[in-house]
C-alpha cells in the first residue's frame, strides 16, 4: 500500500525539479537579453542598403552601458546610465524613440552633443565642414536602377554606404542643426526614405539614456517576399552571404 505514497512523492519532486529549471533557464535568458545581446529584425527599408528588410541582428546591450531601456517595458526605476560607455561617430545603433520612451528604432549616430549638423543637397555638413563622400558603381542586384550608392566617411574614419534615390527638398536641405548636450543626431543610410533625427517633431534629438545598444552582427537574413512558414523555399529564401556578417 506504501508505493502509491512513494510515487507521488517522486512525481512532485520531479515536476517542482522541472519548474525550477525552467525558473532558471527563464532568468537566464532573461539577463542575457537585458545585459549581454538582444536580437533585433529589420522591418524597414529606412536603413539600405547597410540592412535589408528581413535582416536578423544581435545588439551588444552592454556597448553603452544600461539604462532602464535595457530592461523589458523599460520601467521607470532609475534615470541614467550604469557602466556607461562612449557613443561613437559612426555606430549603427538602437533606441527608443524620444517621443513615446517605447517604439525600438535603429539608425546610424551621425552628430554627437555640441555637433551642429545640415543637410545641403543631400551632403552631410559636421560643424560646418562637408563629410568626405565618394560615388560608387552600383551593385549587381541594386534595387533600383535610380538610386545613387556614396561612402561616407565620418571625421573619425567610420565609413559605410548610403543610397540615395533622387532630391527631396525637405530631406536633402535641412536647417542647421544644434545638437544638444546629452543627446545625439541619428540618420538613416536611406536617406530619402529615413525618418531620423532631421524631423524633430517625429524623432528629434535622442536622449543618451534612450540608447539600447549597438548593433554589431547579422545573425539571420530571410528574404522579405518569402513568408516563414514556407518551408519549401528557405532554401533559396535565405540570403546566406549575410549571415553572421558584421555591422559597418
Amino acid at each position: 500500500m506504501s508505493h502509491p505514497i512513494v510515487k507521488s512523492k517522486s512525481l512532485k519532486h520531479t515536476i517542482n525539479t522541472n519548474l525550477r529549471m525552467v525558473a532558471l533557464a527563464l532568468l537566464f535568458a532573461l539577463l542575457i537579453r537585458s545585459f549581454a545581446f538582444q536580437p533585433f529584425s529589420i522591418p524597414s527599408g529606412s536603413m539600405l542598403p547597410t540592412l535589408l528588410v528581413g535582416d536578423y541582428l544581435f545588439v551588444a546591450k552592454y556597448a553603452y552601458g544600461f539604462s532602464r531601456h535595457s530592461l523589458p517595458f523599460s520601467p521607470n526605476i532609475f534615470k541614467g546610465r550604469l557602466f556607461a560607455g562612449d557613443i561613437k561617430r559612426g555606430d549603427v545603433a538602437v533606441f527608443k524613440l524620444p517621443a513615446d520612451g517605447h517604439t525600438d528604432y535603429i539608425k546610424r549616430v551621425i552628430g554627437l552633443p555640441g555637433d551642429e549638423i545640415q543637410l545641403i543637397n543631400g551632403h552631410v555638413h559636421i560643424n560646418g565642414r562637408p563629410v568626405q563622400r565618394d560615388l560608387l558603381p552600383p551593385p549587381p542586384n541594386a534595387p533600383s536602377p535610380l538610386a545613387k550608392y556614396y561612402r561616407e566617411t565620418l571625421p573619425n574614419g567610420a565609413h559605410y554606404v548610403t543610397w540615395d534615390l533622387g532630391h527631396k527638398e525637405q530631406a536633402d536641405n535641412t536647417r542647421l542643426y544644434h545638437v544638444p548636450m546629452g543627446h545625439y543626431f541619428m540618420m538613416g543610410d536611406n536617406r530619402d526614405n529615413s525618418l531620423d533625427s532631421r524631423f524633430l517633431d517625429a524623432v528629434g534629438y535622442v536622449p543618451y539614456e534612450n540608447f539600447i545598444g549597438r548593433a554589431f552582427v547579422k545573425f539571420y537574413s530571410f528574404d522579405d517576399k518569402t513568408s516563414f512558414w514556407e518551408i519549401w523555399k528557405w532554401p533559396t529564401a535565405i540570403r546566406w552571404s549575410r549571415l553572421f556578417a558584421a555591422i559597418e
